[in-house]
């Protein structure tokens, strides 16, 4: 089974996570670009929602298992093209011709949180799951343009907190900071989103050039703060 199934529901193309936690590795990113990819070039499209298979999870973030292993075998240029293949999902998200709306079915942490953020809409169940930003308890610094998008994403109050903390912070508390809509399970979280999606059906070139323009500052740290630090493999403090 692909990591990302693809299917349709009317004008609303539903990428899937199919592998447990989700774990984003080099296939993630492939993935993901693929099916992104398929529901630009489906012109019936007007929304995207992604969402998750697993009980208990949305995305659980980077695959530290496959990066530490890839660091001890000295795969330096593994490591590298997954943080550039990994921007590349982020980017074409945050300049994707149509909405683009994380149904948020379980956890999201780290790089799962981030994914969420760079989505133009956020839904997520209130019964369980958590959004988490771990990284000052495993000494994996964010990228800048990481900063960046998650700042669109919600307050500046709240972002210091999660990030300094490490705190897991719920739905219920997120909704209430405008950064995304609860429901009250993950079936609800999901018809919510599908309900939502189904609203839209703006013209692909004005929706993107509006991301394009919105965007622009996090797409210009990308390529000249992100590049650097990944070159020189800058990803652990």
């Amino acid at each position: 089974m692909s990591l990302v199934t693809y299917e349709t529901r009317g004008k609303t193309a539903i990428l899937t996570l199919n592998n447990g936690e989700n774990r984003q590795n080099r296939a993630f990113a492939a993935a993901m670009r693929a099916a992104l990819q398929q529901a630009e070039d489906d012109k019936t499209i007007r929304s995207v929602v992604i969402t998750s298979n697993d009980e208990k999870n949305w995305s659980q973030g980077v695959d530290l298992n496959w990066l530490m292993a890839a660091r001890q075998a000295g795969r330096e240029d593994d490591m590298r093209a997954f943080m550039i293949e990994m921007n590349e999902v982020f980017a074409r998200i945050l300049t994707f011709p149509m909405p683009v709306i994380a149904a948020i079915t379980g956890h999201a942490f780290g790089n799962g949180a981030m994914l969420a953020c760079a989505c133009d809409f956020r839904f997520m169940r209130a019964d369980r799951g958590y959004f988490c930003f771990p990284e000052v308890d495993i000494n994996i610094p964010f990228l800048p343009s990481m900063i960046a998008y998650v700042r669109k994403a919600m307050p500046e109050y709240r972002f210091n907190e999660m990030k300094l903390s490490g705190r897991r912070v719920t739905a219920t508390e997120l909704e209430a900071d405008h950064v995304l809509t609860a429901a009250p399970d993950a079936e609800a979280t999901l018809a919510a989103a599908l309900d939502y999606a189904a609203t839209f059906s703006k013209g692909r070139g004005i929706f993107g050039e509006h991301k394009q323009r919105m965007h622009k500052d996090i797409l210009e740290i990308m390529a000249r703060d992100d590049a650097p630090l990944i070159a020189a493999l800058q990803l652990t403090a």
